[in-house]
């Protein structure tokens, strides 16, 4: 999930081309002329975001092009040298989703208004598969033990909280609060969306999270137990991030960027590697990006979610996400070598 933590991060970004996934998949080597929109990108943008984790990665491919990266002038320049674009999982489309950083109202202490926790990861999800979401909710399991961070009064902002994986939580003295991914109960994510579609009320083009929102709330029993499909459940740390204009830490425990850091699958494609991103749809995106991030809906080579920032103007832009394309990884010269044969 988004936010899993540096080591967890960087122990995926290591392993990821070692896997099973990546010895059977399709790898292509590309070039720079071939990614559509290359050349109008803001590319001093992507560098900056880059380096912001490029520190964290480790081996002899990374390490000598971060401490490259500090001192280059032209960013165009300093990938064209020194990277080669890789197509990683063949011709089939990309999927493209979006996410952000929400905010929702909250208190320290409960009442009748604000009477949803926000929890604190147990002692007992540590150990791998723990219970259902109904379980937790239902059982009342956690109540009284001390695990709550805050309380909100809204338990469907507070099970999107959940799915975005970290936000802010504004409290009732005019101070706010953020929280990051702490933890999960082990059980498998299920999305509400497809179920919808499933269950033929919505057309898989009518779907998006304020389309959600809306049902749920005006079907509150039916509502109910459609965010019991979803058997996941997220807990949460506080997080220490005092400058508002910093973005969510993500999986490598640092601050991610709006409409430059992705969530990725790090079984396919590396944590802390740039990715350029050919996005359709009504608001095409051709940009070099950078996977900084996990999602627990995030599966497979040609997946990603975008991250668009913080507040409702940035929830309704991701939420409306959902657009075929095409996701291109930068590696290093020597390591694209490696994975595929020369064009």
């Amino acid at each position: 999930m988004r936010g899993l933590g540096a080591v967890l991060g960087l122990v995926a970004a290591i392993s990821a081309w070692s896997s099973p996934a990546m010895s059977e998949e399709t790898i292509e080597l590309l070039s720079f002329a071939d990614l559509q929109g290359w050349e109008a990108d803001d590319h001093a943008a992507a560098l900056a975001t880059f380096r912001n984790t490029c520190a964290d990665l480790v081996g002899p491919d990374w390490q000598p092009l971060c401490a490259l990266s500090q001192n280059t002038n032209d960013a165009r320049r300093f990938f064209e040298l020194f990277f080669r674009p890789v197509l990683i999982g063949g011709s089939a489309p990309a999927l493209f989703t979006g996410y952000f950083e929400p905010q929702l109202d909250g208190a320290r202490e409960r009442s009748m208004r604000f009477r949803y926790p926000i929890y604190r990861t147990p002692p007992e999800a540590l150990d791998g598969r723990w219970v259902t979401r109904r379980e937790i909710e239902e059982g009342r399991l956690l109540e009284g033990r001390g695990f709550e961070i805050a309380w909100v009064d809204d338990p469907v902002e507070l099970f999107f909280l959940q799915i975005q994986g970290s936000g802010r939580i504004r409290l009732q003295d005019g101070t706010t609060i953020r929280v990051g991914y702490g933890g999960r109960n082990g059980q498998p994510y299920r999305s509400i969306g497809q179920e919808l579609v499933r269950r033929g009320v919505f057309a898989p083009h009518q779907v998006s999270a304020q389309v959600i929102r809306n049902w749920v709330r005006r079907n509150p029993a039916a509502g109910r137990e459609l965010l019991y499909h979803n058997p996941s459940y997220i807990f949460f740390r506080e997080v220490d991030l005092p400058d508002p204009d910093l973005g969510p830490l993500g999986a490598m425990n640092r601050s991610i960027t709006p409409m430059r850091s992705i969530a990725v699958d790090p079984e396919h494609t590396p944590l802390g590697a740039p990715v350029w991103i050919e996005k359709a749809g009504a608001d095409p995106i051709h940009r070099l990006m950078v996977a900084q991030d996990t999602g627990g809906a995030i599966r497979g080579a040609q997946r990603a979610d975008i991250f668009y920032g913080f507040g409702e103007e940035a929830g309704l832009a991701a939420g409306e996400i959902r657009d075929p394309g095409r996701m291109v990884v930068l590696l290093p010269i020597e390591l694209a070598h490696q994975r595929a044969p020369d064009r």
